[in-house]
């Protein structure tokens, strides 16, 4: 397909990236199969990701208390970038969601690059969290092999994704309210601890808050790695901007999950930092290992860490699902606009399938993996998406300063959504990312991600720079 063709993927009249002009909300053929139930659901549960439960201990510790701020903070960027998606994708909904924004505002090589990274991560973070699940089935079945575990959650997540999106919604729903009952359970029997209400408990005051070091025990340093591991705890919201594609009402999607991202940020994710840093002192061992469930063990829930164990285990098969439709709506949205392997393009039954299989792949690859490196591959895995997510969050806000502009000219009814005073909040998130990256490149531990996401976002605006000046001079 040339790249004439719709910003969203779809034949039609003739559409430049630099122009506004209206397009369908998705490509006709893939289906509307997700109802508003499902859509409001995989906003709400879309908050309360694995990297919320699985890699808050280690911020904790590092950060102390303070992790706290670091949640607030990095909530904060993570509400504006939002809020900007949010104002593009109800103007004009698309299953390429930002990579088409990017593609309308800064021209088809922005749409190539982050439209393609953020595939790339997705489809890593799909094998990563494929073998953290198989872990925990480890644990409950210690003779049998990592590796099993990971070919029958692929198998299993693939297939949903490959009947329908309605299947993905369905198993999405559920899971997101599982989540979202654990996350308030939390929180309630957390609340009722620390004012002294739980049967056996005494309220702890604020010793654990200025004890141990005080708010800030490692001092600034131990700030900015709690910030960079509560940085990558949000990833996945944006998945909610490309389900809305194939919803019955794609605006009034949009505009809700988005103006609804505040509470939920403040009440889940700040409001469980809170809890956990005021009910136990955060150097105690058992919080790196699993800080919801030394909470949950120190108030008397009876087999807490199996509980949490229970619902680690549905975030990371609820990520698993969202990640896999996530890519594959991504990689199709870019074929349909000519930008990858066109024989991948073909949709049958209102679903992308070869997408599909294509976007499972490495998940499926992760199976030998697992299966060579048992013992390391989730931490390799997990340092290969990084920075990735903020390289896309970059793309989504430069996008947006020119998108609005073009919408407050040409079709100021589109502004369903609006971003909060802009252009200087818009500006106010570029320089928290900027930050963000430059704190990564400081820290050991992260630079490694950081190069490694650098070089391969250089790599595909250079591909998608060529393709573009190759286009041009047909």
């Amino acid at each position: 397909m040339s790249s004439t063709q719709t910003a969203n993927g779809t034949a039609g009249a003739p559409v430049s990236p630099e122009t506004d002009s209206p397009a369908p909300a998705s490509p006709p053929s893939l289906s509307h199969g997700l109802k508003q139930r499902h859509l409001s659901m995989i906003a709400l549960g879309g908050v309360i990701g694995a990297g919320l439960f699985v890699g808050s201990g280690a911020g904790i510790a590092a950060a102390g208390p303070s992790i706290v701020l670091a949640f607030a903070a990095s909530g904060l960027l993570v509400m504006l970038v939002m809020r900007m998606l949010g104002e593009m994708s109800a103007a004009h909904p698309a299953s390429g969601s930002f990579s088409v924004h990017a593609e309308r505002a800064l021209g088809p090589w922005a749409g190539f690059t982050a439209g393609w990274i953020f595939w790339v991560l997705l489809c890593v973070a799909v094998a990563a969290e494929a073998i953290g699940a198989a872990t925990i089935m480890q644990t409950w079945f210690p003779d049998s092999a990592s590796w099993m575990w990971v070919a029958l959650f692929m198998a299993v997540f693939c297939g949903t994704n490959l009947a329908s999106v309605k299947n993905f919604g369905e198993y999405e729903f559920w899971f997101a309210a599982l989540k979202v009952l654990a996350i308030v359970a939390f929180l309630v029997l957390g609340t009722l601890a620390i004012i002294g209400a739980l049967p056996g408990t005494s309220a702890p005051g604020t010793s654990n808050l200025t004890g141990e070091g005080g708010f800030f025990p490692n001092g600034t340093d131990g700030l900015v790695v709690g910030l960079l591991a509560s940085i990558f705890a949000y990833g996945g919201l944006e998945t909610v901007t490309i389900a809305a594609a194939e919803s019955e009402n794609p605006v009034k999607g949009v505009a809700k999950a988005v103006r609804t991202a505040m509470w939920r940020i403040a009440v889940f994710y700040v409001g469980s930092m809170l809890v956990i840093v005021t009910l136990i002192p955060w150097d105690d061992a058992s919080v790196l290992d699993g800080p919801y469930a030394a909470v949950l063990g120190h108030i008397g829930v009876p087999a807490a860490s199996e509980v949490m164990k229970v619902v680690v285990l549905i975030a990371l098969l609820s990520a698993m699902n969202a990640n896999i439709y996530g890519a594959s709506r991504m990689s199709y949205s870019l074929i349909a606009r000519g930008e990858g392997p066109r024989f991948l393009g073909k949709v049958s039954g209102g679903v992308p399938r070869r997408t599909v299989l294509a976007s499972s792949a490495f998940g499926f690859f992760a199976v030998l993996l697992s299966f060579w490196w048992p013992d390391t591959v989730f931490a390799w895995l997990l340092n290969m998406v990084g920075a990735a997510v903020l390289v896309v969050w970059g793309f989504i806000a430069v996008s947006q300063l020119r998108t609005r502009r073009r919408l407050e000219r040409e079709a100021p009814e589109r502004l369903v959504v609006r971003m909060w005073a802009f252009p200087v909040l818009t500006w106010v998130a570029i320089a928290g990312m900027v930050g963000i990256l430059l704190l990564m490149a400081r820290n050991g531990d992260t630079r490694l991600q950081l190069y490694f996401t650098g070089g391969l976002a250089l790599a595909l605006a250079a591909v998608g720079c060529l393709r573009q000046r190759r286009l041009a001079r047909r």
